[in-house]
């Protein structure tokens, strides 16, 4: 099978997104057009009320980050972001500063030659501060999500300092406004630059490694530079410009690197007289632009404020902190602080940093797949020489460019090999959600090929006839032969494998081979508690990771669909989330989910519930281990609260599948779903009222609408009725369908009552002393040892 790399290929970006009130296509010439039928019905037509720009600024505004009082660390402070460059915004304790981190995605070492973790690092920058002439007494900000920028006041002893602040959505340029009164008029901005060395080595400091140079401070005109050689060649540069508009101050900030070559200064330098030429509200002018078109791809609507709000900021947060052509977000995104995982982690962070992407409609933010595209050959270099003819495959962390440790042997200690199946399976998503076949072809294809191939020199028959795997690792468990993980993720690989390869009708030779070992593979060991980790292992421990889990969720390879895998199902997720101990944020949003895969709504709030109140989620809905930034956390849990509204695996959308008694109404529009859907659906007192799907691939839709009893109307195509709640619409591309109780005429678009209020993100006033305070919404989280095998 030949291989067709291609060179940052962009991917997924000529799917239309089509408008909320397009008209419904006809079944067939003859049939009414989607006008008349309304008409002919009495009904009124699709209402969208989240339409125009001021509705979402209304929308948005409520689920904002509001603090009022002083953000004294990295998680509970605002955050900015567009991919590349970011900061995190706080006053230090201790201090009188605002300190903004300057932090950039492509910022990394490129040592190879030792660990990844020190080696193959991001690199922190350093940090402006905003120093009053007074002491800060007193602070009033607003992350306005709508407008991506932090908004607000500082108060001193002496005066105030109303300022504003965003990283351009698409220039690598921040911009903060500083008006301060003239109390205040001497405010001064410093520059502050940080150690260049591994994260790493500030939390598990290793005797043996070396430092980058010390940065030096330069000119050129009046940008100023702070410039960071590295040992191996190449620098990163930091340049800013504080300029005085009549009142007001505006500084402006960027990074550049370049490796091996020093050539970074340049172009920092042209970008900020780019943005110095162009008027400030200019700049602010395009970068809400692209946010303004980033919001309304999708929506989602929750009588829970709290949930909601923390729906709304995850969104924001991913595409503050990835795009296509950015990084694939490393284990902090690109916020990052000392931290023992200064890397991209692929046991399982990235695959749960990108799920989110898919049903909120924004696949635009898929980096994951470029990355593995543009560096297969060094995926081929990952595996020992003699496999890599035909193999490839992915250490557990690497550098932006996939760089890291060799995969080890099967059978030979204790390898992880099953990291870069797991990555492929988020591509597939990709495809799914977009029937994009150039993605199948050029791809996923030819690495799944590869990635199952690695498997394929391993597998052996045993003396009852089937294929047996040696001892693979378990993430993060340990080793066990015919380690579950493993057994997932090769049975997922050769389904998916013969399935695209029908899709492309290629007639590929290895074909019996991958039906083969789908008719003989071993089957997952089991013991009375459910799902062991291998043979002869069982799950004996408090363990944080589900990847014993993976065939239930999110391969959907055992499902609660299959009645006689139920009980299995049940009591494999209560004994893995009854161990406590080792639990962490993202136990929880697993449990969630598979939870939702169950029906099983109550479950599903309740560990959403367990993540927010137990301290793992933070003041700003940051999340973090090992007192670092751990992104996936969050993230994941916007993608559990998907699972509870719409699922779209194997070939069916079930709508509304484990939504709790307490979320009695709920909106969700252009939510995109696996065969290319965009769905919109209203429940209302408890009840699926309607549901809108729109085909952009033109492929077969299967759909449980929920509205019960079966009655329900369907106008805009033709359709059948497969049984048990579920219907078959034929849908050509751009087509669309209504399916709606009887007696319902309002189809309206629009945010739910809240009947759960809550207190916005952010920091809340200090309450008075006495014995009743609350505790803060951002307690503590347990941190875990950094030497042993997590992550």
């Amino acid at each position: 099978m030949s291989e067709n790399p291609s060179s940052r290929r962009t991917f997924l970006g000529g799917i239309a997104i089509g408008g909320a009130a397009a008209a419904l296509t006809p079944a067939s010439p003859a049939a009414a057009s989607a006008t008349e039928l309304f008409e002919r019905t009495g009904l009124l037509p699709l209402r969208d009320e989240m339409r125009h720009d001021g509705q979402w600024a209304a929308f948005l505004r409520d689920q904002d980050l509001v603090w009022e009082r002083l953000p004294r660390q990295w998680h509970e402070g605002p955050f900015l972001g567009n991919g590349l460059l970011a900061s995190t915004v706080y006053v230090p304790e201790g201090q009188n500063g605002i300190r903004f981190d300057v932090q950039h995605s492509e910022v990394q070492d490129h040592r190879p030659n030792i660990d990844a973790k020190y080696g193959l690092c991001r690199l922190p920058i350093g940090y402006l501060t905003l120093q009053p002439k007074g002491t800060i007494t007193a602070v009033d900000w607003r992350l306005d999500l709508w407008n991506a920028e932090l908004k607000g006041t500082v108060t001193t002893d002496l005066g105030t300092i109303s300022f504003s602040a965003f990283v351009h959505a698409e220039r690598e340029v921040m911009l903060i406004r500083v008006k301060p009164d003239a109390a205040e008029r001497e405010t001064t901005w410093t520059f502050t630059a940080l150690p260049s060395i591994s994260p790493r080595q500030i939390t598990n400091p290793d005797p043996a490694y070396q430092p980058n140079p010390p940065s030096t401070l330069k000119q050129d005109g009046d940008v100023r530079l702070c410039v960071q050689p590295l040992l191996v060649g190449g620098h990163y540069v930091t340049a800013y410009q504080d300029v005085t508009r009549g009142d007001e101050r505006c500084m402006y900030l960027t990074v550049a690197h370049s490796h091996p070559e020093e050539s970074a200064e340049a172009p920092a330098v042209k970008t900020i007289r780019s943005a110095l030429g162009r008027p400030p509200n200019l700049l602010a002018k395009t970068h809400r632009d692209w946010w303004h078109g980033f919001y309304p791809k999708s929506f989602l609507s929750l009588p829970d404020r709290r949930l909601q709000s923390f729906y709304w900021i995850q969104l924001y947060k991913i595409a503050s902190a990835t795009r296509e052509h950015a990084p694939v977000m490393a284990t902090t995104g690109p916020w990052l602080q000392p931290t023992g995982w200064p890397n991209i982690w692929w046991n399982l962070n990235v695959q749960l940093e990108y799920w989110m992407i898919n049903g909120s409609n924004h696949l635009e933010l898929d980096a994951l797949t470029r990355t593995l595209d543009e560096n297969r050959q060094v995926l081929i270099d990952h595996v020992p020489e003699p496999y890599r003819s035909d193999s490839a495959g992915v250490s557990r962390s690497s550098d932006m460019y996939a760089r890291g440790a060799r995969l080890g042997i099967p059978g030979q200690g204790q390898p992880e090999i099953g990291n870069l199946t797991w990555a492929l399976h988020n591509v597939w998503l990709s495809y799914r959600h977009s029937m994009d076949t150039d993605v199948l072809r050029d791809v996923l294809f030819p690495l799944l090929r590869r990635s199952i191939n690695y498997y394929l020199h391993f597998l052996a028959p045993g003396a009852d006839g089937r294929l047996h795997l040696p001892t693979t690792f378990s993430p993060e468990y340990g080793g066990a032969p015919d380690c579950t993980f493993d057994l997932a993720l090769i049975r997922w690989g050769c389904g998916t494998l013969l399935e695209a390869a029908d899709t492309l009708k290629i007639d590929d030779p290895l074909r019996s081979r991958w039906r083969e070992v789908l008719d003989t593979l071993v089957d997952y060991p089991v013991d009375e508690n459910g799902y062991m980790i291998g043979a002869g292992v069982p799950f004996a421990k408090s363990h944080r990771h589900y990847s014993h889990l993976l065939q239930i969720y999110p391969l959907y390879e055992i499902t609660w669909e299959q009645p006689d895998k139920r009980d299995l199902i049940e009591k494999s997720l209560k004994h893995w989330i009854g161990f406590t101990g080792a639990l962490q944020g993202y136990s929880f949003t697993g449990a969630a989910s598979i939870a939702a895969q169950q029906g099983k709504g109550e479950d599903s709030l309740h560990y959403l519930h367990e993540l927010m109140s137990q301290g793992f989620i933070r003041a700003n809905t940051m999340y973090r281990e090992g007192g670092g930034p751990v992104i996936e956390t969050p993230l994941s849990a916007a993608q559990s609260m998907h699972d509870m509204l719409v699922q779209s695996w194997g070939g069916l959308i079930r709508l509304f599948p484990a939504v709790p008694g307490a979320w009695a109404d709920v909106t969700v529009h252009n939510f995109r779903t696996e065969g290319a859907f965009l769905l919109s659906a209203v429940r209302r007192q408890g009840a699926t009222r309607w549901v809108r799907i729109r085909s952009l691939a033109g492929r077969p839709c299967r759909l449980r609408h929920g509205i019960a009893g079966g009655r329900h109307t369907v106008l805009g195509a033709r359709w059948k009725d497969l049984g048990d709640g579920v219907i078959e619409l034929d849908l050509r591309k751009d087509q669309e369908a209504l399916v709606f109780a009887h007696g319902e005429r309002d189809f309206t678009i629009a945010p739910v009552k809240i009947t759960e209020p809550g207190e916005p993100w952010g920091l809340p006033p200090t309450p008075p002393p006495g014995p009743t305070t609350p505790a803060d919404n951002d307690g503590a989280s347990a941190d875990l040892s950094l030497e042993g095998p997590a992550r």
